[in-house]
């Protein structure tokens, strides 16, 4: 009998019964009347009069009306360039011990701080996914099983005083010393800098435990569940982890990989999402008759919401300076939000780059629905990421096909029209299927879904263009912009620049066979 087991599982149940669930609007109030009390005092602070803004009756829109957006460059150009050489009480009190970096989907290395107090956010939402598990009635053997977090490397390195890595890294490097029992692959393979070197020894390895759970991108995870798979010979990860019963995805929207997981795995296995990035986590799914994700409003994270519209972007993809955020209590449910806020780790009004949309305001229950970055606005088609994932589904059922990945930029022609040139990624490509009858699909299922594109169809936007790849370029692409792993994104939407790089590294590719 799972004795231990049953008594975490007991001990879940209960903590998951007593525990308190605060009101949204209340606990966001309260949050950022905290950040603002920490903060004043730091250059940041002094600089947007915190003390003034909480001596008004409504800190909420004293503080929009006083802080500006910010995106990463503002940040870091303005800010957190001197914390990152050593300055303290900038943008929030001491300085921080680490720094997240991320190279994002489309611009170099990020450099995000990272503060005790963020790292005890971490935590906190952890526990709360925990606790969740009370809702799934897992048998008690569960929690006494192995968890794999699969994520970047927990060697970090040390600079001007802190420690730098991506943040799943940084996760990893300060687990509570009681999980450590229970996590793998372990402090030594979670070290590894080379991806692939990582996943041939887990795939060494994976005989030798017992997974229940998995935690990681779902990019990176199906490759190295399937190089388990290989490398051990057998035609399903539940021939040598029996027990896998969790999988914790994150990062991005798990819909798209759901098809290819299915096949990976023997038996069914419950997909629960979190909302984990470099700046904090964010929400997590606590629910199991839903896959949207909650976000924490007690947790050192004040949120605002810019509704996703195109008087409210530029075309670099940040929110417009007079665009009006609204708090948790004034969003409406099933609309586009531009995502902004404000940390423990010293980020304000900051555009974290996704958009999402609440499918429960009561239960401040949201979902990913893209990047900003990956709003396709040219001529006014207003394509949002989440409409172009729904739009692959479709081709997905329709011509049987397994879309892995996909990218699109805005072609221009000389007569100054553009089309909207698709590279699909797929697992297998078959030649039979041709990529003009998907382009013309492609466009009809847009025209369907979305006024403006079709509007946008009869002015400047020719008929769309299609190409069929391997998705294992997409893959060899990251690789070779050292951006394979850990917490990683494929861009869904390439500028022009970067889109004629990804041409000519696709030809290369195919020639090269």
């Amino acid at each position: 009998m799972a004795i231990i087991g049953e008594l975490i599982k007991r001990a879940i149940e209960l903590s998951y019964n007593v525990k308190s669930n605060p009101d949204p609007g209340q606990a966001q109030h309260e949050t950022l009347k905290y950040l603002l009390e920490k903060a004043e005092g730091t250059s940041f602070g002094k600089y947007h009069r915190f003390r003034e803004i909480l001596s008004q009756n409504d800190i909420q829109e004293a503080f929009a009306l006083s802080v500006p957006f910010y995106d990463y460059d503002g940040m870091f150009t303005r800010w957190w360039k001197v914390v990152h050489e050593g300055a303290e009480d900038v943008t929030w009190p001491g300085k921080p011990g680490f720094f997240a970096l991320t190279s994002g989907t489309t611009s170099n290395s990020k450099y995000i701080p990272v503060t005790d107090e963020m790292l005890t956010s971490i935590r906190n939402g952890g526990i709360k996914q925990v606790l969740s598990l009370a809702e799934l009635n897992l048998p008690a053997s569960f929690f006494q099983k192995e968890v794999l977090m699969f994520g970047s490397s927990t060697n970090l390195k040390e600079v001007k005083g802190h420690l730098e890595g991506e943040i799943s890294g940084i996760s990893a490097y300060n687990l509570p010393f009681w999980f450590k029992g229970f996590y793998r692959p372990g402090p030594e393979i979670s070290a590894m800098d080379n991806w692939d070197e990582k996943v041939e020894q887990i795939a060494k390895k994976a005989p030798e435990w017992d997974i229940a759970g998995l935690s990681g991108i779902p990019a990176w995870i199906e490759l190295m569940l399937r190089e388990v798979i290989r490398y051990n010979n057998i035609k399903n990860i539940h021939d040598i982890w029996p027990n896998l019963q969790v999988y914790t995805s994150g990062g991005i929207t798990f819909d798209p990989y759901s098809k290819s997981f299915r096949k990976i795995f023997g038996r069914p296995v419950i997909i629960l999402d979190t909302y984990l990035a470099s700046e904090g986590y964010l929400a997590t799914q606590l629910r199991k008759d839903t896959t949207s994700m909650a976000l924490f409003p007690d947790n050192g994270i004040y949120f605002e919401f810019v509704p996703l519209s195109p008087e409210n972007i530029d075309e670099n993809g940040n929110v417009a300076g007079d665009a009006r955020a609204l708090g948790l209590e004034q969003v409406q449910e099933d609309i586009d939000y531009i995502l902004i806020i404000s940390t423990v780790a010293g980020a304000w009004r900051y555009m974290i780059g996704d958009t999402v949309k609440f499918t429960d305001k009561e239960k401040a229950e949201i979902k990913i629905t893209g990047r900003t970055k990956s709003y396709l606005n040219i001529v006014g088609s207003q394509l949002s990421e989440y409409q172009m994932i729904q739009a692959m589904k479709e081709l997905e059922l329709k011509y049987d096909l397994d879309i892995k990945e996909f990218t699109v930029s805005a072609v221009r022609y000389e007569n100054d029209r553009y089309v909207h040139r698709w590279y699909l990624g797929c697992r297998d490509v078959d030649p039979g299927i041709s990529e003009s009858e998907l382009a013309g699909r492609l466009d009809n299922i847009y025209k369907d879904m979305n006024k403006n594109y079709k509007v946008a169809r009869t002015k400047a936007l020719n008929d769309p263009e299609t190409r069929l790849v391997p998705a294992d370029i997409f893959y060899r692409w990251a690789e070779a912009n050292k951006k394979k792993g850990g917490q990683t994104k494929v861009p869904r939407v390439m500028l022009e620049e970067q889109f004629e790089q990804w041409e000519l590294f696709v030809t290369g590719q195919i020639a090269a066979g």
